[in-house]
């Protein structure tokens, strides 16, 4: 994805919800066509590092790949199809339905890793319950043998196409490959939006019906619960199920009820330096979809008005002239990492009520929110959520989330998050004797 994409759940702050109504009117689609071909970065997996399953456990972890900077994303590799066919998705707990780039024939599609999805002929029919949660009220079946959908991104992007059922193949230690069916989205006419992304794909880790762990969990194959693991060096780990961390050393909070579309905790107060800003009641999302985290007006302007003031008669000036962010300093000398100008930079936290006496933080240090420039200087990876079209809400995105161990568990309807992780390293499952 572009460096400056905005997070895919941001659409619901501007449409109402986050898969806007398809159209049943769509015409329907035919299944032949030419496959077209892309060619994959470096920051892809390879073909064989697919998710593993433990069946005695119930957990399945993806590699990631990818950064927020310079590539703009994160991705992992799914395979799907009889035979199986590796595809590059993008992981994104902000929307529910997952889909690829499809030859059905295909209308318009961007440039894509792999061939062109070619999808079977078993279709999703209109009154499924799956095709049910990608609507909104009492919606019109014009086409009943079909589930016609279309997904809208708050970058300008979307996806039209119509669900089908295909297989998922899960690799598993010792007990072969676990192959069930799921509804996945056949896109067949694709508007790309300002970070236009070279991916065969959308994960999409939501918490509606459609959500891939969602229909995992509905056949018994894993708990509804997930979690990922960003590192700040690139790469990661993303998993379903429940047996992957140690519960007690989680900081768990609850999910909000007002929000329920998303996985929000609700609101927080935002600190600097462990002080409070005056920006309080923020109400918060976590977007993994989104590659910066992205403030209201007021809160941005009270974040980068404190960063600004922390480092007055340091060794920085501005960088007007560097495009990458909006807020930029150069130094004396061009800078190579984080590592460099850490010191000078205050970490932030959301500060927010879990329920009890204590106030539970979500730290952000400074390596989780800030880049290196290809020009050499460091760079704000917090931006005004409000200029981007998010009104009100607050996304936090990848770069607020690295190094940490993120929990989405929708059975209890918690939140939780591990600070200081290496995030590097996969998890081994603890139905497994080391």
């Amino acid at each position: 994805m572009g460096i400056e994409k905005v997070g895919l759940v941001a659409l619901v702050i501007i449409v109402s919800s986050l898969c806007v109504s398809a159209a049943s009117s769509s015409s329907s689609s035919s299944f032949r066509g030419d496959l077209t071909r892309g060619k994959a970065p470096s920051t892809f997996g390879s073909p064989s590092s697919s998710l593993v399953l433990n069946r005695v456990g119930a957990s399945v972890v993806f590699p990631l790949h990818g950064n927020v900077f310079p590539t703009g994303s994160y991705n992992t590799t799914v395979y799907i199809g009889q035979p199986p066919k590796p595809y590059f998705l993008d992981p994104d707990t902000g929307s529910d339905l997952t889909w690829l780039q499809c030859d059905a024939p295909c209308v318009r599609c961007t440039e894509t890793p792999h061939p062109l999805y070619r999808p079977n002929s078993d279709l999703v029919i209109c009154r499924d319950p799956i095709c049910a949660s990608l609507h909104s009220g009492d919606y019109r079946c014009d086409h009943p043998e079909q589930c016609d959908y279309e997904v809208q991104y708050a970058d300008g992007g979307s996806s039209l196409g119509v669900l089908v059922k295909d297989v998922v193949s899960f690799k598993s230690y010792g007990s072969g490959v676990l192959n069930p069916r799921v509804a996945l989205g056949c896109g067949y006419d694709q508007i790309p939006g300002s970070s236009n992304p070279f991916l065969d794909g959308v994960l999409g880790l939501g918490k509606g019906r459609s959500s891939i762990v969602s229909q995992l969990s509905s056949q018994g194959l894993v708990r509804n619960v997930l979690g990922h693991c960003l590192s700040t060096r690139g790469g990661g780990y993303l998993f379903f199920g429940d047996d992957l961390y140690d519960s007690s050393r989680v900081m768990w909070t609850p999910m909000s009820r007002d929000y329920s579309k998303h996985y929000s905790p609700g609101t927080a107060d935002l600190l600097f330096a462990g002080k409070p800003t005056g920006q309080k009641d923020l109400l918060l999302i976590l977007d993994s979809g989104s590659s910066y985290t992205y403030f209201s007006s007021q809160a941005y302007e009270a974040l980068s008005s404190a960063v600004k003031k922390a480092l007055d008669r340091k060794p920085f000036t501005e960088a007007l002239d560097d495009p990458t962010l909006p807020l930029c300093w150069r130094g004396r000398k061009p800078f190579k990492s984080i590592r460099e100008v850490r010191k000078y930079f205050k970490p932030f936290a959301l500060s927010f009520n879990s329920g009890g006496r204590t106030k539970n933080q979500f730290e952000v240090p400074p390596e989780s929110y800030l880049i290196i420039s290809a020009m050499g200087n460091v760079c704000m990876g917090v931006l005004n959520g409000t200029q981007a079209g998010l009104q009100n809400m607050n996304l936090i995105g990848d770069i607020s989330m690295q190094d940490k161990l993120v929990i989405y568990d929708n059975e209890r309807q918690l939140m939780g998050w591990q600070n200081y992780v290496d995030c590097s390293r996969p998890p081994k499952s603890r139905a497994f004797a080391a």
